[in-house]
């Protein structure tokens, strides 16, 4: 089998209960994707699963264990930095509880692939409002987020937080991935600016989002005030800093 030319990064804390199915639903895909598990020490046997999965899918299944949980933006840094050195030409970033549908991967792929972004997001805003089973206090939590990240940054993107994206390398060979500031949920947001300034063709493939069935969600007050008082700073930054590619 000929080598993958993309690899789908799927962070992982505590997802025994969805690891091994968002693995098998990548790898059942007629497009294929190679995967990059990046697991934070897990006390509840993720990194086991992963392993016994290895023997399985060998040469398609890797997996960087981390000390502890170090922010999401630490893990795509260092998945990032992985998938350039192994000659990936398409870097995925995906949860790994099905909120992003695995099915949508070809399309992220196409929209890059086929169709010339250098960066396609998979969009929950694009078409309305697809999100399924989220409270109505968090929907609107984060899509009036987005609409105030895009009032701040004058990105032209809708879905400004969204976590599920594809990457040409050239995107992320020019962006100085080691002064990524943001850590948490402000990641998103800071790739997606950066990507911007350094301009690059983003567009936004629709998409619906499932909140997940098992596990518990990493999402917390303190992420969500690192990107609400983060986007002003990353924006005033933005007035003294020149956006060169590397």
């Amino acid at each position: 089998m000929d080598k993958a030319d993309s690899v789908v990064i799927i962070p992982t804390y505590n997802e025994r209960e969805n690891i091994e199915n968002i693995i098998r639903a990548v790898f059942s895909l007629e497009k294929a994707f190679d995967i990059l598990v990046i697991e934070d020490n897990s006390p509840d046997g993720t990194a086991d699963i992963v392993r016994r999965l290895q023997g399985e899918f060998a040469g398609r299944l890797a997996m960087i264990e981390r000390r502890g949980k170090l922010g999401l933006g630490t893990a795509y840094i260092e998945g990032f930095k992985w998938g350039l050195a192994h000659g990936y030409e398409y870097i995925f970033e995906m949860d790994a509880d099905f909120s992003h549908n695995p099915q949508d991967l070809p399309r992220l792929y196409e929209a890059c692939a086929v169709d010339g972004a250098d960066l396609a997001i998979g969009s929950r805003y694009i078409t309305g409002v697809n999100v399924v089973n989220w409270p109505m206090g968090r929907v609107l939590m984060s899509y009036f987020a987005s609409k105030y990240v895009r009032c701040i940054t004058r990105m032209p993107v809708r879905d400004t937080t969204a976590g599920f994206k594809c990457y040409r390398r050239g995107v992320l060979e020019a962006i100085d991935l080691d002064h990524i500031k943001f850590k948490g949920y402000a990641f998103q947001i800071e790739m997606k600016f950066t990507t911007y300034k350094l301009g690059f063709k983003i567009t936004e493939v629709p998409v619906i989002f499932i909140n997940r069935r098992y596990g518990t969600s990493k999402m917390s007050g303190d992420i969500f005030g690192e990107a609400l008082f983060g986007v002003i700073r990353l924006k005033v930054g933005s007035w003294f800093k020149k956006y060169k590619r590397q």
